[in-house]
């Protein structure tokens, strides 16, 4: 086996090679194993697993899995783009995504751009974005703030109920409290999104989200966080919009998100010389 270092792009074998990961870490443990701290590609989760079990993949490998990232992207853009041409001017909902992932950053900035959103994208790890929340939405001044990154339960399966079986659950619920604080100082009555796969979703809700993952505590694709952000920033401000009005555009519907909704953030100026 060739070595495995930060960087790497490899997947489990105990797990049927069925998702790739980057390598984030390798912890050397006192009996001259292993660990490797691993997230996702396309699928927003963070797991370990030894180094033994890893299968690294080649680069050639990994540009097609890049191309078919990307390809994706641009099939979620064309099956969701709205022809926006009125005589009025559509203000749609201003984003705040801070997202954990450098990689998914990126690709969210042109999914935004693509659509046609007015959306600020910050690179934040999650356990500092309760750090950096007020100073963000007081630059930012958003309508709709995402929260999100890379989550994953440590003994999947079990202790639902327990906070620290989440990897960054705990990190995101403090970032909405923190959010939720600078709400009721100013008024502005955001709608948040927050949680990554297999998130602590009750929690995550009672913290004071409108929408979360992941209420099936199953993987969600990098995608759905940012199909929350589109449909609520393109609804009109006098609608209130559910899951259920975006649930086909979710891959795995309300396993993956769910919430108790929000009045949309899309206003409308009239200007009758606009051709």
């Amino acid at each position: 086996m060739n070595e495995i270092k930060k960087g790497n792009i490899v997947t489990r074998n105990s797990y049927g090679n069925d998702i790739y990961f980057y390598v984030k870490r390798v912890l050397k443990l006192t009996n001259k194993k292993s660990i490797v701290i691993l997230k996702g590609i396309d699928v927003r989760i963070e797991a370990d697993a030894p180094i033994e079990d890893l299968k690294l993949v080649t680069k050639e490998e990994y540009k097609n899995i890049e191309k078919e990232f990307d390809k994706k992207i641009i099939r979620k853009i064309e099956e969701q783009y709205i022809n926006r041409r009125t005589k009025e001017y559509i203000y749609t909902g201003k984003i705040l995504h801070l997202d954990g992932d450098k990689k998914y950053s990126e690709k969210s900035m042109i999914y935004y751009r693509k659509m046609g959103l007015n959306a600020i994208v910050r690179n934040i790890p999650e356990n500092k974005q309760p750090k950096v929340m007020n100073k963000y939405l007081a630059i930012y001044n958003p309508d709709i703030l995402v929260i999100t990154g890379h989550d994953g339960m440590i003994k999947n399966g079990t202790d639902y109920n327990n906070i620290y079986n989440y990897r960054n659950s705990r990190h995101f619920i403090e970032s909405i409290k923190e959010a939720r604080k600078y709400d009721r100082k100013y008024g502005k009555n955001l709608v948040i999104f927050a949680g990554a796969c297999q998130s602590y979703f009750e929690a995550l809700m009672d913290a004071g989200a409108n929408f979360a993952s992941s209420p099936g505590r199953i993987l969600i694709d990098f995608l759905d966080p940012l199909v929350v952000a589109k449909n609520i920033a393109i609804t009109d401000k006098n609608k209130y919009i559910t899951t259920d009005d975006f649930l086909s555009e979710l891959r795995d519907g309300k396993k993956g998100i769910n919430g108790i909704g929000a009045m949309g953030k899309k206003r409308y100026i009239y200007t009758p010389n606009r051709m």
